[in-house]
């Protein structure tokens, strides 16, 4: 369960004296505690995993903001932890291939935002773990003439 990887990763951190690593981890399983606490939450790996991609973006948005050098490393360092526990995104060329069953549906759609929300259905389905900024690029790919 990613719950106890995250739990035997911080300690480990711990032990190695590793304290952004550390204090990273030990955010990020607060804020799943606290949300598998709530009414009609499990507890499950995805909700865990949705957790780790908010907390991923949130530093990104942060850093975005921030003129501070330092500051950037650092919120990009605790993202490079936190990405360790998620699955591997497709990249454009695997969503492409992915996308290849839907190739002519896609064409068919009336413009790219039909095109990409149909390539999102199809991908969620297949549970691929996909960007979204990716699968636009894909889709203008699969949908460009020639």
């Amino acid at each position: 369960m990613l719950l106890d990887e995250l739990k035997a990763r911080m300690f480990k951190a711990m032990k190695a004296g590793e304290i952004l690593e550390k204090e990273i981890l030990r955010v990020a399983l607060g804020e799943i505690t606290t949300e598998a606490a709530r009414p009609g939450r499990t507890g499950s790996d995805d909700e865990a995993r949705a957790i780790l991609r908010k907390l991923i973006k949130s530093n990104e948005e942060t850093s975005l903001s921030s003129e501070d050098v330092e500051k950037k490393a650092t919120l990009a360092r605790e993202n490079q932890i936190l990405a360790e526990f998620l699955p591997k995104a497709l990249s454009e060329d695997d969503v492409v291939a992915a996308l290849a069953p839907i190739s002519d549906a896609l064409r068919a759609a009336g413009n790219d935002g039909q095109a990409t929300g149909l390539a999102m259905k199809h991908l969620r389905a297949t549970s691929a773990n996909v960007d979204g900024k990716i699968v636009t690029r894909a889709v203008q790919r699969l949908r460009a003439p020639g």
